[in-house]
């Protein structure tokens, strides 16, 4: 019996990945209903809301985990018309607004409870940064060029670390249990930024510097729509694929499995932090 490539083996592994993402979702989904009865009506419509968004963004991995492809190269596994880059780029701006909606929701919530004015306006901006991202992200893949995605990351990390300053905004007025949930969410978001800030973007950078100096022609948003929907590279070379491994591999697990956390996170607030101003001034008694 002939052995795998190594392609073929990492291929394996995703398709695994997203079997065991879909069944984690699924179970996600049958503990949430069962809890039903036991949820505030408030719990219970943010929950579903999370519920649906995970949704996208879990199927939506599962989807580019079965059907990998590298963007700019136009390399795939698979000729199919699946497998263009213009229908993996689709599903993908999807899932990730859905994904970055959970934690605008999450975050939204927890603000209000802790009266914390910096965790509400990060909550709100979190969206559009991320739109303006996926933007980028069309750029560079219609236009070929790297620059896009220089920006696309860089705006990923930016996100990530308001995300940051938004949880520590509101771990004063959590529970002890919580407070230790707060600061894993913390650690893997500044881990995130430092992979982002020291490999994944300086990567990118260095395409587009070794781009410039080849004289690289880049096409025109109506060419690269043409191309991008047509034109597929299949290739099972482990040298095509080696720089999108690492970051594909640790997208469609640690990510996904954030998105079904999600689902049935709940940030709840003591008063054992400071007072937030909002509060101190709407229990101090009338002036005489």
């Amino acid at each position: 019996m002939e052995l795998p490539t190594g392609v073929e083996a990492w291929w394996y592994f995703l398709c695994a990945l997203a079997l065991v993402n879909v069944a984690a979702w699924a179970t996600a989904a049958e503990r949430f209903e069962r809890h039903q009865a036991t949820m505030p009506a408030t719990s219970f419509a943010d929950g579903r809301i999370q519920l649906a968004l995970s949704a996208v963004y879990v199927f939506g991995c599962a989807f580019r985990s079965v059907l990998p492809v590298y963007d700019i190269p136009r390399i795939c596994l698979f000729d199919i018309p699946l497998s263009s880059v213009a229908v993996g780029r689709s599903v993908a701006t999807i899932a990730e607004l859905c994904f970055v909606a959970q934690w605008a929701l999450t975050l939204r919530s927890a603000a209000k409870a802790a009266g914390s004015g910096v965790a509400d306006l990060v909550s709100r901006v979190l969206l559009p940064l991320i739109a303006v991202a996926e933007t980028c992200s069309w750029y560079a893949v219609l236009t070929t060029s790297n620059f896009g995605h220089v920006a696309e990351n860089s705006i990923w990390a930016v996100s990530a670390a308001l995300g940051i300053v938004a949880i520590l905004a509101i771990l004063p007025y959590c529970s002890a249990a919580r407070r230790r949930v707060l600061i894993a969410w913390c650690v893997a978001g500044v881990l995130y930024v430092a992979f982002m800030f020291v490999f994944d973007v300086p990567t990118y950078w260095a395409r587009h510097l070794a781009d410039e100096a080849s004289g690289r022609h880049y096409l025109t948003l109506a060419q690269g729509i043409a191309d991008a929907s047509q034109r597929r590279v299949v290739s099972y070379r482990w040298h095509d694929w080696q720089s999108e491994v690492v970051w594909m591999s640790a997208y469609f697990s640690i990510a996904v499995w954030l998105s079904i956390s999600l689902i049935h996170a709940r940030v709840p607030v003591t008063r054992t932090g400071p007072i937030p101003r909002q509060m101190r001034a709407a229990h101090s008694p009338a002036a005489p």
